[in-house]
């Protein structure tokens, strides 16, 4: 295959997923950690349920990527800050702050019922 379409798919893949995984953040927002279900995330995100089970076999799969793409993201922003700030008493000053403000904006965002999950399927 030509280098061009393999990047239009993995580009459309990396597209599907996202909306998928945002779709899902705002679903449990609104509705609640258990109330959101494939045939919700399908028509929300504007994709078929049988597209969607290719990506995702279930939503705990869904809200479990959601919740690595978080982390993920949390750590890159720290380790851009650790990176960002000169002596090792001020990275760890920057990073500690960076995290307060992370903690502060996230607040509210991730209920109790979500943690709960996230800790369970970890293990």
């Amino acid at each position: 295959m030509p280098k061009l379409w393999n990047d239009t798919i993995e580009t459309h893949r990396r597209a599907v997923r996202e909306a998928t995984l945002e779709t899902a953040s705002r679903l449990v927002a609104q509705r609640g950690l258990r109330a959101v279900t494939m045939s919700q995330i399908a028509e929300e995100t504007g994709i078929g349920r049988a597209t969607l089970y290719k990506y995702f076999p279930d939503v705990d799969a869904i809200l479990r990527a959601w919740h690595e793409r978080e982390i993920n993201h949390h750590l890159e922003f720290l380790g851009r800050v650790r990176d960002e700030a000169g002596d090792p008493a001020r990275r760890l000053h920057a990073m500690l702050e960076a995290y307060a403000l992370m903690s502060h904006e996230t607040r509210g965002h991730h209920d109790a019922e979500l943690a709960a999950f996230c800790i369970g399927t970890s293990r």
